[in-house]
């Protein structure tokens, strides 16, 4: 199993002869399952080029705060919403101290006070340096902000001097890497949640779908196991690689999701509906090819089961989120679907205009009944992590005994 599948991971690599292990790293990273884009501080590139991590981690590398241009499109935010995380090996005693400062003067250090995504520093620099009482100081000023320092390492350096200060190995950064983003916040747990589109046959040929990818739901399914939940995924059709640790089963029509869910809510303490399950299906769909013919062909379409309001009126229903993908009014039209249909949350998402459907990225506005959270911009797996910490705040809010006797594991 992978351990930073579909993760996307920003290397900041500062000056310092320990950058020449941070090619290495890429390698590790991409070994694990992600994306990687490196950035460079001027100093960095003294000690080891810029090509030499392009090649590796296939991306253009960035090495300047004002390249024109990227910067015309604001890359550097760009980079920040793109990260599912940061870490920066080696970092230098300069850098350490620019970052507990809050100082922005090149593009790493900008980028990071952009971002939100989670944190990591490896130090590296000379056992003095690293004995400093300031440099003691900015690692508690990080350490109190959340951001993890990962060593430094005890052993003989460059320049010859014993002690603390070396940057910790490639496969110690990505095994710390890898547990970063591992939590409990589910443990003994439960989720089924549902993905992708549907699919209503016409004739054997040809159906009726959306634009669903599953993209959502799949990075749902992958943060709530690495919330310690038991996963399972009911995806429709949908070219994304199964999740790892997941049990997946695999529908095409709506008939079909409706019959899986009800196969396994019982089960789940957390029900997430995330697929974009058609609304209705053809009466009658033909049993042979439909010949191209008659100028015009009427479809006769009737209601399917709406299975995100079944599940909210079980007699004793799973915590139930739904979504609210919306061309207008999003705000009172997810409201609306969440009073009607007995939801526990909804997300609701604008969608149209190269919004929402098969992309990347996204933005969320979380809705409960008597409040909303907005999600900005950002990847879907960031999305998933912090949809997940809400979900888990008001799920804990319910009688926890209740929740054990009802499901337990």
């Amino acid at each position: 199993m992978k351990g930073l599948e579909q993760k996307r991971i920003i290397l900041g690599v500062t000056g310092g002869i320990a950058a020449y292990k941070s090619a290495e790293l890429v390698r590790r990273l991409m070994e694990q399952g992600a994306d990687v884009q490196v950035v460079m501080t001027t100093a960095a590139c003294e000690f080891i080029t810029p090509l030499t991590f392009q090649a590796l981690s296939g991306h253009p590398v960035r090495c300047e705060s004002f390249d024109t241009s990227s910067e015309a499109a604001m890359s550097h935010i760009e980079l920040a919403r793109w990260a599912d995380a940061v870490l920066v090996a080696p970092c230098s005693a300069n850098t350490l101290a620019k970052i507990a400062g809050g100082i922005a003067d090149n593009l790493l250090t900008t980028l990071i006070l952009a971002t939100d995504a989670p944190l990591l520093l490896a130090p590296a620099m000379n056992q003095q340096m690293w004995a400093q009482s300031t440099t003691a100081e900015n690692v508690n000023s990080l350490a109190v902000k959340g951001i993890k320092i990962l060593g430094p390492d005890i052993g003989e350096q460059a320049c010859g001097d014993l002690g603390a200060g070396r940057m910790l190995e490639p496969d110690q950064l990505v095994d710390a890497l890898i547990q970063s983003f591992q939590h409990l916040a589910f443990a003994g747990q439960r989720i089924l949640i549902t993905a992708g589109p549907t699919r209503e046959a016409i004739d054997p040929v040809r159906f009726l779908s959306n634009r669903s990818s599953g993209k959502m739901g799949y990075a749902l399914a992958r943060a709530a196991r690495e919330a310690g939940a038991a996963v399972t995924l009911i995806s429709g059709p949908s070219v994304l690689a199964t999740p790892a640790g997941i049990d997946v089963i695999s529908v095409e029509t709506a008939a079909e999701m409706h019959s899986a869910v009800m196969a396994h809510i019982s089960k789940a303490g957390i029900f997430i509906g995330c697929a974009a399950v058609a609304d209705y299906r053809l009466a009658e769909p033909a049993s042979e090819k439909l010949k191209k013919q008659a100028d015009s062909i009427q479809l006769t379409l009737v209601k399917n089961a709406d299975i995100l309001a079944e599940v909210a009126a079980l007699p004793n229903p799973p915590f139930t989120v739904g979504f609210a993908a919306e061309t207008s009014h999003l705000i009172e039209n997810a409201r609306e679907k969440l009073q009607r249909k007995h939801l526990n949350l909804i997300a609701a998402n604008q969608v149209g205009d190269n919004q929402g459907f098969d992309q990347d990225d996204n933005e969320l506005t979380v809705i409960w009944q008597d409040g909303q959270v907005e999600l900005p911009s950002s990847s879907k797996n960031q999305l998933a992590k912090k949809l997940l910490e809400i979900i888990a705040q008001h799920y804990f809010q319910k009688s926890q005994p209740e929740n054990n006797e009802k499901h337990p594991t």
